[in-house]
């Protein structure tokens, strides 16, 4: 097996995830930890064996694969750096701030022959659960996304926060594009219509003030509905698809995030694919940008 010397860019909370999966990882050395704040960076760090760092640039050389797990509006700087070193990124959502950074990440991995992918691993919940193998459409998609008030992606919007992934499960079921949206609300609140291609209208609503925490899904087929609580985590499954009740229990179901990393890492090896391309990131950052929009956002 080959051998990669991996660094990771953010040792906040997500950026510690990150970590711990790829130090867990057979053939994977973790080199670095890069972070700003020396403190953060070095106790993460050391607790993985690891070197601390201050400056991508610093170690930019010694490593294989990068992951940006930073706040969204140093994701394309971090990205497009390593990649213009000819390294393979995995960049967290949204992966760029806007789409013309999100078009160039992926046209300068493209040129490379590098590995771009982006964190959106809610696709390995639909994967464990059977979602991704229904044949038919839905007909109806609704999600509600309700967090409560922290400190934490306030640079972004929460439909760059949280609606992104809702967006990008919408993207991943229908495999239509979205041809018409409309949006209310507020930097912490959304609520949203998308219209694709195929004429399904979808609801979603996202927040960062609600009191209590919230996170379904109800899709709707011409042979029934399924009910998600991605929280318990379950569902109910009023169709024939032979979805999997124990999703949460199998291998894939309990480490979305692992699945996700590990994805990553075998695609850089030439051994399948990313769970989420840097297509597929710049593709539910368009959607998330025009929901923005049309809420008035200033995005």
């Amino acid at each position: 097996m080959q051998s990669l010397k991996a660094g990771v860019v953010g040792a906040g909370v997500f950026g510690g995830y990150h970590a711990k999966k790829l130090a867990s990882l057979e053939g994977i050395e973790l080199v670095a930890v890069i972070d700003g704040d020396v403190t953060r960076a070095e106790a993460l760090s050391l607790s993985l064996g690891a070197g601390a760092f201050t400056d991508l640039r610093e170690v930019l050389g010694e490593l294989d694969v990068v992951v940006v797990a930073t706040p969204a509006a140093s994701h394309f700087d971090l990205a497009r750096m390593a990649l213009e070193a000819g390294r393979s990124v995995y960049v967290e959502k949204p992966m760029a701030a806007t789409l013309e950074e999100a078009d160039r990440l992926v046209n300068l991995a493209a040129k490379a022959g590098l590995v771009l992918a982006c964190g959106h691993q809610e696709r390995v919940t639909f994967a464990a659960m059977g979602l991704l193998q229904v044949p038919e459409a839905p007909l109806e998609l609704s999600s509600v996304r309700l967090g409560t008030p922290n400190s934490r992606n306030r640079d972004v919007s929460c439909v760059l926060d949280l609606m992104i992934h809702d967006l990008d499960l919408a993207l991943t079921l229908t495999g239509q594009e979205a041809v018409a949206v409309e949006a209310s609300g507020g930097f912490d609140h959304v609520a949203a219509e998308v219209t694709f291609a195929s004429g399904l209208t979808a609801k979603f609503e996202a927040s960062r003030v609600a009191e209590a925490r919230k996170r379904v899904m109800g899709l709707s087929y011409p042979s029934g509905r399924v009910e998600i609580d991605f929280l318990a985590p379950s569902f109910e499954n009023g169709t024939a698809f032979p979805l999997n009740p124990q999703f949460a229990d199998t291998p894939t179901g309990r480490d979305p995030l692992g699945v996700s990393v590990a994805r990553f890492i075998a695609a850089v090896r030439g051994e399948g694919k990313p769970v989420a391309s840097g297509v597929d990131g710049a593709r539910a950052l368009d959607l998330a940008l025009a929901v923005e929009h049309a809420a008035n956002l200033g995005g």
